[in-house]
């Protein structure tokens, strides 16, 4: 296989060990004079959604890329979809025919366990968001500790037998998301929405959204033009802009 070429107008830092890519890449973004991926050969204290640890065995993928978005902030923030699509079109380029799926809102599975997850943060003013920092982790070479109520984890090398370094895989991420930022910046997110409806896991099946509040239950219908999860419930369609979600089992 043939390792694509880094494409043009991306920058690169490519570090051995950092505590958290996302952090390095929000320390150095204001010295960052066009996007950045900022990649560590080893990561100590990745971080996931909702203030949790994303661990990160020797060989799995660690790296986040700095931006600064010309739109809005929620506009911006849609890239959390470019990004898992970008991740769906590297792994199925790498293994061809794999079972993978992406899961709202914001990470990639590999038949029904979970691959990849991915993380965005912000620096921004009062009147606009100043970067964009997506951290991609990737499970390659080894399966992390499960953490209690979510999906089980899974690594592309034990699913698949596909074996990839983390430094190559680099390559075949950065070439995706490049192609798919370019679609977003041209295009919107319309056409975004679409591919990523067609890749989603259990699209059309019950799906439990846990929130602070409570909970919704309800038939996953869709996603809007906002990147919320619509679901159907016996009291109407409802739209939902942040929570996790539930498969049956319980697995978020």
């Amino acid at each position: 296989m043939k390792d694509p070429d880094w494409p043009e107008g991306y920058g690169r830092r490519m570090l051995g060990e950092v505590g958290s890519t996302n952090a390095e890449g929000l320390r150095l973004a204001r010295d960052l004079a066009r996007p950045t991926w900022v990649f560590a050969a080893r990561q100590l204290a990745g971080r996931a959604r909702r203030g949790r640890v994303w661990s990160d065995p020797v060989g799995n993928f660690a790296a986040s890329l700095v931006l600064r978005p010309a739109e809005a902030p929620g506009q911006a923030a849609l890239r959390s979809f470019v990004s898992s699509l970008a991740l769906h079109d590297a792994l199925s380029a790498i293994v061809p025919g794999a079972a993978l799926s992406v899961k709202w809102p914001n990470d990639v599975l590999l038949s029904g366990g979970k691959l990849a997850g991915i993380l965005l943060e912000a620096s921004s003013t009062a009147s606009r968001m100043e970067h964009l920092v997506i951290g991609i982790g990737v499970n390659l070479a080894a399966v992390p500790p499960q953490v209690d109520g979510a999906v089980a984890p899974v690594d592309l090398r034990t699913q698949t037998g596909a074996e990839i370094t983390p430094e190559r895989f680099l390559y075949h991420l950065a070439a995706a998301y490049a192609a798919r930022e370019a679609v977003f910046v041209a295009e919107g997110f319309a056409p975004i929405r679409a591919a990523w409806l067609d890749r989603a896991a259990r699209l059309g099946q019950p799906i439990v959204a846990r929130r602070m509040q409570g909970e919704t239950h309800g038939i996953f219908e869709t996603i809007d033009a906002e990147g919320h999860l619509v679901l159907s419930t016996p009291q109407g369609r409802e739209a939902i802009p942040a929570a996790d979600v539930f498969f049956s089992g319980g697995a978020a």
